[in-house]
């Protein structure tokens, strides 16, 4: 006797499969069915041309890496429909296989007309800033973008004066990373909007603005629980005094990385008082920060010392002050970017900078692209997209920048002292 089992399942497109089990006496089959809309009834549609345009618009960037789990789940189709497809799409360009998992678009879109985004780049001094603009300018050319980019010179006026030329070039959108939150920013926000243009802020809030960088209160905290649980291993939770070095002019949101510092020792050093903070305004460079902290230990007798810096140049030149007078050992340093300079660092043999929390610069570029595209095109874009943090060690630098032995040493040395 044979029996006959059917099941009946919601899927894209329509098929049936039947299997003849002998050993079992069983006779299977399978009948998928699809609720059609009225155009799917249309006798002229391919039904394969249309689940390969799902994979298509299953993209939402054309620099977008997706693995074929994804692009499965996204185009409402079967894994092994997904692979097929996949495999002849690949074969005649259409999607790229990245590795074994990852896929990309291998066609470009034809924009109708080129969109126009100004970057006011916010200095050539910093690896961070550099890093930020390389990217930028790789994901533009990348998505047919024109990207006119100002170098903003760690310069009030200088961005004030590029955002105006930003204006009489009639950009569609402008990406602006200046540090002077408090007198820049609010000018720049204003002469843009009045003009029409939207903004994207990268890492310094200004007002009106989409907020693209890092989660400073959270990068803070993984900063100070390193120095935290240095102190604790190294030094037995004593400890006479931290350091902060701030950067007083890019306002509260960037200074919140160093009230997550502090936070962040508080927990694992909870005796930690206000008395022993110590907040030294190094500017976010190596040369006021050196200044700083060698000022402020000609008067210091504290033995055993934390310092918590807002970036890794102004960590690195705090860091100096106490080598150039013989007392690396008192002090253990944490920084703020994974920078080259601060990397660099990292990897010489007995330094005191401990650690430094990643923000990975150099893939800005595709999420700041992205999402000027999306705003571009009335998409409804949120207020703030934050970039993910790991701290940084000597133990795990390499795994995450394999490639910075093709660095120069004088190079880096080169661009962290004309913060001097």
């Amino acid at each position: 006797m044979i029996n006959r089992l059917r099941f009946n399942q919601l899927r894209r497109g329509s098929a049936a499969v039947t299997a003849n089990c002998g050993a079992l006496g069983v006779r299977v089959e399978f009948h998928w069915e699809k609720q059609t809309s009225p155009a799917d009834k249309d006798r002229y549609i391919i039904d394969s041309v249309m689940k390969a345009c799902d994979i298509l618009e299953a993209f939402r960037s054309e620099g977008e890496l997706l693995r074929m789990s994804e692009l499965a789940s996204r185009a409402g189709l079967t894994r092994p429909t997904t692979l097929r497809l996949l495999h002849t799409m690949e074969r005649r360009g259409l999607v790229e296989r990245v590795d074994s998992r990852q896929y990309r678009l291998g066609i470009r879109k034809r924009h109708r007309r080129v969109a126009r985004i100004g970057y006011g780049s916010h200095s050539e001094e910093f690896s961070f800033s550099r890093d930020v603009k390389e990217g930028l300018e790789q994901a533009a050319a990348r998505e047919g973008v024109e990207l006119l980019v100002l170098d903003n010179r760690y310069s009030s006026r200088t961005a004030v004066r590029n955002a105006e030329i930003f204006v009489r070039e009639r950009m569609n959108l402008v990406v602006e990373f200046q540090a002077d939150e408090h007198h820049a920013a609010p000018v720049i926000s204003s002469n843009l909007m009045e003009a029409g243009i939207p903004l994207i802020a990268v890492e310094i809030p200004h007002p009106g603005a989409t907020f693209f960088g890092a989660n400073n209160y959270a990068a803070g905290l993984i900063g100070g629980r390193c120095l935290g649980r240095w102190a604790k291993q190294h030094w037995h939770g004593e400890v006479d005094e931290v350091i902060v070095l701030e950067l007083r002019m890019s306002g509260p949101i960037p200074a919140s990385r160093l009230t997550g510092a502090l936070t962040g020792i508080r927990e694992i050093l909870p005796g930690l008082s206000d008395r022993q903070i110590v907040r030294l305004n190094g500017n976010g460079q190596f040369g006021p920060s050196l200044e700083a902290v060698r000022k402020h230990l000609r008067g210091s007798r504290a033995r055993r010392v934390l310092v918590a810096a807002i970036n890794d140049p102004s960590a690195i030149g705090g860091l100096r002050a106490f080598e150039e007078i013989g007392a690396a050992e008192r002090c253990a340093v944490a920084g703020q970017n994974a920078s080259a300079e601060g990397r660099a660092e990292l990897r010489r043999k007995g330094s005191r900078l401990i650690g430094s929390v990643g923000y990975f610069p150099e893939k800005y570029g595709d999420g700041v692209i992205a999402l000027a595209l999306d705003i571009l095109a009335g998409k409804p874009a949120p207020p703030a997209v934050f970039t993910r943090h790991h701290l940084i060690t000597a133990e795990n630098v390499d795994h995450y920048y394999p490639n910075d032995a093709m660095m120069l040493p004088e190079h880096l040395d080169a661009q962290l002292l004309r913060g001097h």
